[in-house]
C-alpha cells in the first residue's frame, strides 16, 4: 500500500505582508488546513486520488477566500462564467468544463463529463443541459456572487480598461483585507493526489479574470495546460495567467520533461514556470509523482497553497 498524499493551491500572485493582517493570515491558513485535512482523512479511509481531488476542488469551492465557485469574479458583464477540469492518472480519463453559469461545484461538473459523457470537454448551456440530466441541481447564479466581489468590479471597471487579474484595482492601504497587490493577483484552486493503490489524480478550477470579456476561456479547463495527470510521470494542477499557461502547455510540459528528459519531478516543474516568461506570463504550479514526491514552484512572490501526506500534520504556505 502507498502512503497517500494530498496537495492544494489557491492561487499565486504578489503578497504584500503590508495589508495582509494576522487574523486574515490565519484565515488563509485554516481553510486550507480544513481541505487537506478532509481529503487526506477520505484519502486514508481508502477513498481513490480522483474522489480526494473532488473534495479537495470542491472544498475550496465553497469557499468565498478564493476564486472559484461561491466567491468567484465577475465578468465584464456582471455575471460569473466558471471553469473547471479533471484527470485520472490511471489511463488519462479527463472531463471539464468551460463558461458554466449556474453549476455549484463545477469540479464536480468536471467529473460528471468524464465519467457519464464520453466527451472531454463541454461549454455553457450544452454542459449545464448534461449535468442537469445527469442529476446536478443547478443554483441561482446569484449564490456565487459575493459583496467584495461587486466592490471589486466597480472599482476595476471605473479605474481600469480592459481586462484585469484577479483582485485588481484593490486598495493598497494598511486597512485592505486583501493579500496580494492589485495587479498581480492570479486567482485558481487546484488539487493532485495519490492514492493507497498508486494511483495519480489532479483537479483545477476557477471564475477567471476579473472584468473578462463574456466568453473568455483561460487555461484551467483545457487538459494539458491547467490539468494533467498520469500515473507514469506526475499529477499537476497550474495557477497563473492563462494565455502563457495555454501556449506552453505547461501541466503536460512537467510531465514530458520527465518523461522524455529523464527530469526529476522538482526539475521538471521548475522548468515548466521558468518557461512561462517566454509567454509574457507568470503563477505557479503543484506537481505529486507516483513515488509521492511533491513540488510546488512559483515564479511570483507568494502562492496559497498546502501539502498533507498518511498521518503527518498538514503543512500550509502562502510567502517564499
Amino acid at each position: 500500500m502507498t502512503s497517500p498524499v494530498i496537495a492544494i493551491h489557491g492561487g499565486a500572485g504578489t503578497i504584500d505582508r503590508r495589508v495582509l493582517s494576522a487574523e486574515a493570515e490565519q484565515d488563509y491558513h485554516a481553510a486550507l488546513r480544513d481541505v487537506l485535512v478532509q481529503s487526506n482523512s477520505a484519502l486514508r479511509a481508502g477513498a481513490s486520488a480522483v474522489e480526494a481531488v473532488t473534495l479537495a476542488v470542491t472544498l475550496l469551492e465553497d469557499c468565498p477566500l478564493f476564486n472559484a465557485g461561491h466567491g468567484a469574479v465577475l465578468t465584464s458583464a456582471g455575471t460569473h462564467e466558471l471553469d473547471a477540469a479533471i484527470m485520472d492518472g490511471r489511463d488519462r480519463s479527463a472531463g471539464a468544463i468551460a463558461g458554466v453559469l449556474r453549476v455549484r461545484n463545477p469540479v464536480q461538473g468536471a467529473r460528471l463529463v468524464m465519467e457519464k459523457s464520453g466527451c472531454v470537454l463541454l461549454i455553457g448551456a450544452g454542459a449545464e443541459l448534461f449535468l442537469e440530466a445527469e442529476g446536478l441541481v443547478p443554483v441561482d447564479p446569484g449564490y456565487f456572487t459575493t459583496p467584495a466581489r461587486v466592490e471589486q468590479l466597480q472599482r476595476t471597471q471605473a479605474r481600469l480598461s480592459g481586462m484585469a487579474l484577479d483582485h485588481d484595482a484593490l486598495p493598497r492601504t494598511p486597512k485592505a483585507l486583501e493579500p496580494l497587490e492589485a495587479d498581480r493577483k492570479l486567482g485558481t484552486v487546484g488539487a493532485v493526489a495519490l492514492d493507497e493503490a498508486g494511483n495519480l489524480a489532479a483537479a483545477t478550477s476557477t471564475g477567471g479574470m476579473v472584468n473578462k470579456r463574456p466568453g473568455r476561456v483561460g487555461d484551467t479547463p483545457v487538459i494539458g495546460a491547467g490539468c494533467f495527470a498520469d500515473n507514469s510521470t506526475a499529477a499537476i494542477s497550474t495557477t497563473g495567467t492563462g494565455e502563457a499557461f495555454l501556449r506552453a502547455v505547461t501541466a503536460y510540459d512537467v510531465a514530458t520533461l520527465i518523461a522524455y528528459g529523464g527530469h526529476a519531478l522538482a526539475d521538471a516543474a521548475e522548468a515548466a514556470i521558468a518557461k512561462l516568461k517566454t509567454y509574457g506570463g507568470h503563477g505557479g504550479l503543484i506537481a505529486l509523482d507516483r513515488h509521492g514526491n511533491a513540488h510546488m514552484p512559483f515564479s511570483t512572490e507568494g502562492m496559497y497553497r498546502g501539502l498533507m501526506r498518511g498521518d503527518e500534520p498538514p503543512q500550509t504556505e502562502i510567502y517564499r
